[in-house]
């Protein structure tokens, strides 16, 4: 390994320009990093420390850059974090990244299909969810998530950028008289959903 290894922050600085950089010459979406921005990640982060869940759940590892903000934020608030990915090139890369910055003890990584992990999943397993995946299934996994979820947090990426694709998930929130949620004008935008108080 090298003589000096990178810190959290250097990884996450070096993450965020190679993704950039590489998104910006390439075309097929699905290899594409598609990386939250970085105050999306302190954004979670701060999330976290605030809300302090136990079991962290990232929907779409991607080259593992938000995977290392959770795993931090995990880390700290002593909380455990599953992420899912089906791409193996991205978890290959998502598992060089995140050892890069020494968060492999953190992170349980699953290279499955997030529908299947989601229908495995026990009810109320998480207490805080991270959805930035193919969002023309997140109508159809909502029933899920809201039975994996121990609310808790549902925190969802591009709620602004991509407002149309997310609307018929948000109106079904909107429809269930257990669930509110609110924008945060952050990054792509992050929807958060969380249980009527």
């Amino acid at each position: 390994g090298k003589f000096m290894s990178e810190t959290v922050d250097q990884v996450l600085q070096r993450l965020h320009e190679e993704g950039v950089d590489h998104d910006a010459i390439t075309h097929d979406r699905s290899k594409k990093m598609l990386n939250i921005t970085p105050d999306t990640g302190e954004f979670l982060a701060d999330l976290i420390a605030q809300k302090k869940p136990t079991r962290i759940l990232e929907l779409g590892t991607s080259n593992g850059y938000s995977t290392i903000w959770l795993a931090r934020a995990a880390q700290q608030a002593d909380a455990s974090l599953t992420t899912v990915e089906y791409l193996p090139s991205k978890v290959g890369a998502a598992v060089k990244n995140i050892n890069d910055a020494s968060l492999g003890k953190v992170v349980d990584l699953r290279m499955l299909n997030i529908g299947k992990f989601l229908s495995a999943a026990k009810d109320n397993s998480f207490d805080f969810i991270f959805l930035d995946a193919d969002r023309t299934h997140y109508r159809h996994w909502l029933s899920e998530l809201t039975r994996v979820c121990d609310w808790g947090t549902l925190v969802v990426d591009n709620a602004t950028d991509h407002e149309e694709e997310l609307q018929s998930f948000v109106e079904a929130i909107t429809g269930d008289s257990e669930l509110q949620h609110d924008v945060a004008p952050i990054g792509k935008g992050q929807l958060v959903v969380t249980a009527t108080s």
